[in-house]
């Protein structure tokens, strides 16, 4: 029986990780270089800022200015989501479900607290979660099961009580090696077979969570 749900946020209630890629392509491009894919990015996701500059460094070399790159990024990112938090589709309808059923719920997110609380804030949805967890509140980030384990220990259930909601192949391994059942909604990746391997089952829109809830 599942008393607890833990939400990743960035590509799995928020959809930010377009938006996101649009702006890293945009800054690379005043910097003159045009080959930043969206292959690239995908190592990106999921993982916390020390994880994302070190895709960037073994791509670019040493001398590459990533603080530079990071800050302008965010800025901007910071900048549009204040004016508008674009939310996945059937986030709300899952967050009302939780609530009337009693359900404990948590974000865990490898991004920052300040970032996180006022995302929540505009998105209009922080009075939804008891609690979360923040990239800058765990020594270890995703694909390590730091975060989702201290989620559980925050609101006060067994790993097996559980159920991790994610977008990205971190997040699921992260959840997996956590021994916490994992439902990958996936957004500009699906995982590869060995992630997919990991998850109790992949749907494609947040909705579809509250059908296997009742399942079980």
């Amino acid at each position: 029986m599942k008393k607890a749900v833990i939400f990743d946020m960035d590509g799995l209630m928020i959809d930010s990780e377009r938006v996101t890629y649009n702006e890293y392509v945009r800054k690379l491009h005043m910097l003159g270089h045009d080959d930043f894919t969206e292959e690239l990015y995908k190592d990106c996701l999921g993982k916390n800022k020390v994880g994302i500059c070190q895709v960037f460094i073994d791509h670019y070399g040493d001398d590459f200015p990533m603080d530079e790159v990071w800050d302008d990024v965010h800025v901007w990112i910071d900048e549009s989501l204040r004016n508008h938090v674009p939310k996945k589709q059937g986030l709300d309808m899952l967050l009302k479900y939780l609530k009337e059923n009693n359900y404990k719920t948590i974000v865990a997110t490898s991004s920052g607290r300040q970032r996180v609380d006022e995302i929540l804030k505009n998105a209009g949805i922080s009075q939804y979660f008891d609690d979360s967890i923040c990239g800058d509140e765990v020594s270890k980030g995703k694909p390590d099961p730091e975060i989702f384990l201290t989620a559980c220990q925050k609101l006060g259930v067994k790993p097996s009580e559980a159920l991790v909601l994610e977008d990205s192949e971190a997040g699921i391994q992260a959840a997996y090696k956590g021994h916490i059942d994992v439902i990958c909604v996936p957004d500009m990746k699906y995982p590869e077979l060995e992630f997919e391997e990991m998850t109790t089952k992949i749907i494609d829109s947040l909705e579809k969570v509250i059908d296997i809830l009742e399942e079980k």
